[in-house]
């Protein structure tokens, strides 16, 4: 069953499984194409076992064959259909988690969370990366915020949840916090 289909990559059930096939890019020379794509899905492969490695919940994944991923299907609603202030809390404590190991998801919205078992799974990891500095973890918060911001009512309360539940697990959370007024502030974002 065809699950999704992104600029990056098509998302299929099958068998029980989430399969994420990397998708060839016409403009690229093919060689480096297929070079550029196995890199990229072996580093999102690596990226997401050492996220679940280090507490964070994500999908497991089964194999990797070139430029495809195979991986476990996480059954629950995504994050931006059922948010709540406390579930905002429960990102806070996710994210802290995901940014104390060195980790940057690069597309940290609501849609790339999934409620399962009272849990929140990040999925697709397409634009993560390995990174300590304080703007990389602003810019990934950033993103989250302009999310609640333009597709949740009440976003106010749910920054301030997310706040709390960062702050709790993350030693550095105010510096990124502050990060993250820079950044809005700089409009580049805009």
């Amino acid at each position: 069953m065809f699950l999704a289909k992104g600029a990056e990559a098509t998302i299929e059930l099958i068998d029980g499984m989430v399969i994420k096939n990397r998708i060839p890019k016409s403009y690229r020379l093919k060689a480096l194409d297929q070079i550029i794509r196995k890199q990229r899905t072996k580093m999102e492969a690596r990226i997401i076992s050492e996220s679940r490695r280090r507490g964070v919940p994500t999908p497991i994944i089964f194999d990797i064959e070139n430029c495809r991923i195979t991986m476990e299907y996480i059954n629950g609603p995504k994050i931006k259909d059922i948010l709540t202030p406390g579930l905002s809390n429960n990102i806070g404590t996710v994210v802290g988690r995901l940014h104390l190991k060195g980790i940057i998801h690069g597309d940290l919205t609501t849609s790339n969370m999934i409620l399962y078992d009272d849990r929140i799974y990040l999925i697709d990891f397409g634009l993560a990366f390995f990174e300590r500095s304080v703007e990389a973890r602003g810019v990934d918060v950033h993103v989250l915020f302009r999310t609640f911001e333009s597709t949740h009512d009440g976003y106010e309360i749910l920054i301030e949840n997310f706040k709390k539940g960062y702050r709790r697990i993350f030693p550095d959370a105010e510096a990124v916090l502050e990060r993250v007024d820079e950044i809005k502030g700089r409009g580049r974002y805009a």
